[in-house]
């Protein structure tokens, strides 16, 4: 199941940059030449979910930030109707539970002497796998920051746990040039899956350690080996001597052929990169990412063809409120992207009925029949009616009232059929009586932090304790947006 799952994400990652270049034509196949330079060729499974690029209805395909920009005379972001931030005391408790049981995820399905987090769990069973992923990982270890601060698990064994595993990754755990394989053994570390020196992988495990880095700010080994951890990571290397960051790089063959050069969840990762102390890359690499345009129901915002995750994880670490660079308002773009995608589910729900304002949200997760790249606007995948509760739980932050209102009606309209030891189950699908097995840690481990930030604002508090980001962000011309509360009508 998981070497699978890797091919289909980073089948998506190469449809969006090759869609924002032009390389790829929406509606042809996309198959075996991509699959050979997504290191898959050879022994990997065919895409078998994903065989074509996602089809589009015509004019809503991303448009270049540019172009659009000429069409549309407010800026990206703008959107109608305020967000409500008041979330009900029956949604306040479901989201603590959640956090909670979330946080023993993180803690119990982690090897006790690695930290290495499973990329997935059984929700019911005694999970056996011993694939591990980096991005877990790095959630797992901001999952130990709160736990430890909410005191749903014992601060000391927090902080012994992340110590342990910082350890393990800085010195056991194998690396080229400070990137970490995106699948490895949980026990020995070790590649598996023939995956690949993950670029974005490595940097949501990065946001992790500086995370615990600034939260454990008291323990010294905890700090040491972070900075270590981080000056080791040679950005400047997965440039590849171009103007973007590589996906990746295989031992077979060399760097990835496909590059992070479309707005999509990278940007925390080219702060971070900028900031480097080490191998920084440079600034002009910010501007260099394209910024499409999609519109949807009257509401533009930036976005890559991609599921709505790439809206909520670079804002899992960085607090990009109430700023903006010469670009845009993050933050306001991904409250508009998360209500056009509202708007676009309850559209969805004209043909599957049990989708309306009450339950909503579709993002990459698993189905019945595998991992799916799935989710709009525009439409991506073969729906199926299909809900995933890490689409709404994601974007707590963007849309509070409305999201926190969705998790609530899953819990109280499916029960235990949804809600298990380790919180929401990873999908569901209503009218086929399917519900997910397993516990996805990337899904996990949004859904958790952003319903801390949501509720506390501690992970965003934290992480931008770290000096690294707030030069970067400097470096790239953040500035305080005037205009932030006045952008939303």
């Amino acid at each position: 199941m998981t070497d699978r799952r890797l091919s289909r994400r980073e089948l998506l990652r190469a449809a969006a940059a090759a869609s924002a270049s032009g390389a790829l034509t929406l509606g042809t196949p996309f198959g075996t030449t991509q699959a050979m330079a997504m290191g898959m060729g050879g022994g990997g499974l065919p895409f078998q979910n994903q065989q074509q690029a996602p089809p589009t209805t015509p004019g809503q395909q991303p448009q270049p930030e540019q172009s659009a920009a000429q069409k549309y005379v407010h800026p990206p972001g703008q959107f109608i109707n305020r967000p409500l931030t008041q979330v009900s005391k029956q949604a306040d408790a479901l989201l603590d539970e959640m956090e909670e049981r979330g946080c023993h995820f993180f803690y119990n399905e982690a090897s006790p002497k690695t930290g290495l987090v499973r990329d997935r769990a059984s929700a019911a069973g005694i999970s056996t796998s011993r694939a591990a992923s980096i991005a877990a990982t790095g959630f797992g270890l901001s999952a130990l920051c709160i736990g430890a601060k909410r005191g749903y698990l014992r601060a000391g064994d927090c902080e012994q746990r992340v110590e342990k595993t910082l350890a393990f990754l800085l010195e056991d755990c194998p690396h080229e040039h400070g990137f970490l394989y995106h699948f490895i053994d949980i026990e020995s570390g070790q590649r598996m899956f023939n995956s690949e020196l993950s670029s974005i992988d490595t940097a949501l495990l990065l946001c992790g350690v500086l995370l615990c880095r600034t939260y454990f700010a008291g323990n010294a080994r905890i700090a040491a080996l972070a900075t270590t951890f981080y000056r080791r990571i040679d950005w400047q290397w997965m440039l590849d001597e171009g103007a973007t960051l590589s996906m990746g790089w295989l031992p077979e063959q060399g760097f990835l052929k496909h590059r992070w050069d479309i707005y999509a969840e990278l940007m925390t990762m080219y702060l971070m990169a900028i900031g480097s102390p080490t191998h920084p890359i440079p600034v002009e690499t910010w501007n260099a990412l394209q910024r499409p345009l999609v519109n949807f129901g009257g509401i533009e915002y930036i976005s890559g063809l991609a599921p709505l995750f790439i809206h909520q994880y670079a804002h899992a670490w960085c607090d990009y409120r109430d700023q903006r660079d010469l670009h845009a308002n993050y933050f306001t773009n991904s409250i508009a992207a998360t209500r056009a995608h509202q708007l676009w589910c309850i559209r969805l729900g004209q043909k599957f009925n049990w989708i309306d304002q009450d339950m909503w949200g579709i993002s990459a997760s698993d189905s019945r029949d595998g991992y799916r790249v799935w989710g709009g606007p525009p439409s991506i995948g073969t729906l199926d009616g299909t809900l995933v509760p890490c689409a709404a739980a994601g974007s707590l932050p963007f849309l509070p009232a409305e999201c926190s209102h969705v998790l609530l009606s899953m819990r109280e309209k499916m029960g235990d059929r949804v809600w298990t030891r380790y919180g929401f189950v990873d999908a569901f699908d209503m009218k086929g009586n399917w519900f997910a097995e397993d516990v996805l840690g990337i899904d996990q481990g949004i859904s958790v932090l952003m319903a801390e930030n949501l509720r506390s604002g501690f992970v965003w508090q934290y992480f931008m304790q770290n000096r690294e980001i707030t030069h970067a962000m400097s470096e790239v011309q953040f500035h305080p947006d005037p205009d932030a509360n006045s952008q939303v009508l």
